[in-house]
């Protein structure tokens, strides 16, 4: 009773936060308010004072268009911390958002989602970060995880469950049972590498420079990995490399799908692997209930339908992947004692990585 009680009160005091910290977007989930915050994982800094001009979609509309003193980048690269002071400035921002809706008097309780390949060391560098930005507590919990809790698979039981999380920076490729990861990988190849590959593509078949913002957008736009009766096309603007000035060509679905296609062969080939490290009983479940795909990645047209006809079992998009990882972090907040297993293992597991 008297925990109960105690447990009410501190809800009334402090915000339960989740956060998902990722290499291309930041989402803050709030208990009781939900999913408040998504924004570009950008910060603009003034390089002159030190100081921090814009953080969010204000900093990434900034990228490629501000003067030498002032310079907009991403702390987070690859999932893991590049900058710490800058993550700090970042994680202030998205606390004290999140404050501002429900004004409490204690530091938060926040949860934060990380890839499974981060070490102990950025591990602590997470943890340190969102303490020095406000939290009171603070607990991690491995991406695939939490889109795994987020996607509500049945992570506690004796099954199998396999996640695909295609994130910006990294993908995460997992197996779970009874509240840990059977088997898993972690490549460089997500959404950030699809990008560049269309960026070199366009260089080496056009011969013009595009900018980052260009070759998402066009990733976003055009992107199909089946060929359709009919053909997606775009503008691609740039810098002409043999005489300097601005050109515009047009990119075809065609040309996009030879772009990425190593890139998108390396995660099937991936996939494959961490599905022969599994345990045929294992194995057997997921035959039978499928793989599920999470992140921006999840959203590339015919993705899941490639990675179907290769590995032989069903594939399925999450419902909204792109929130999957900061709503798993939502559901452990609203169940802590439940999930306090999930988190103990996993900032375990990720110790024993690092030695």
């Amino acid at each position: 009773m008297l925990k109960d009680k105690w447990g009410q009160l501190m809800r009334f005091l402090r915000n339960d936060i989740g956060i998902d910290l990722g290499t291309s977007n930041m989402l803050v989930y709030v208990r009781g308010k939900g999913i408040i915050l998504n924004e570009p994982s950008v910060v603009a800094v003034n390089q002159k004072t030190g100081q921090v001009v814009a953080v969010g979609t204000e900093a990434k509309n900034m990228l490629g268009r501000t003067p030498p003193h002032i310079v907009a980048v991403r702390p987070i690269v690859d999932g893991v911390i590049s900058d710490f002071e800058v993550t700090e400035e970042m994680l202030h921002y998205l606390l004290n958002k999140a404050q501002a809706i429900s004004k409490k008097f204690l530091g938060p309780r926040v949860v934060v989602g990380v890839p499974s390949s981060i070490t102990n060391v950025e591990t602590r560098a997470v943890r340190d970060a969102t303490k020095n930005a406000g939290a009171s507590e603070v607990h991690i919990v491995e991406e695939p995880m939490a889109a795994a809790i987020g996607m509500h698979l049945p992570i506690n039981e004796p099954l199998g469950s396999m996640v695909i999380d295609i994130g910006g920076g990294t993908t995460d490729i997992a197996i779970i049972s009874l509240n840990g990861v059977i088997s898993s990988k972690n490549i460089h190849v997500a959404g950030d590498k699809l990008n560049s590959d269309i960026s070199a593509y366009i260089r080496n078949e056009f011969k013009i420079v595009i900018g980052e913002k260009t070759s998402e957008n066009i990733k976003t736009q055009i992107t199909s990995l089946l060929a359709e009766k009919t053909s997606f096309e775009t503008q691609a603007r740039g810098r002409d490399l043999i005489t300097g000035l601005p050109r515009e060509v047009v990119v075809t679905d065609s040309d996009i799908r030879e772009a990425i296609s190593h890139s998108i062969e390396r995660l099937i080939e991936a996939t494959k692997e961490v599905l022969e490290m599994t345990p045929p009983e294992i194995l057997s479940d997921i035959m039978h209930r499928g793989i599920y795909l999470a992140g921006g990645g999840a959203l590339i047209k015919g993705f899941a339908d490639i990675l179907k006809e290769e590995v032989k079992m069903p594939v399925y998009i999450a419902d909204d992947p792109l929130t999957c990882v900061v709503r798993g972090t939502g559901i452990i907040l609203e169940h802590l004692e439940k999930y306090k297993e999930v988190l103990i293992a996993n900032e375990e597991d990720v110790s024993n990585k690092a030695h």
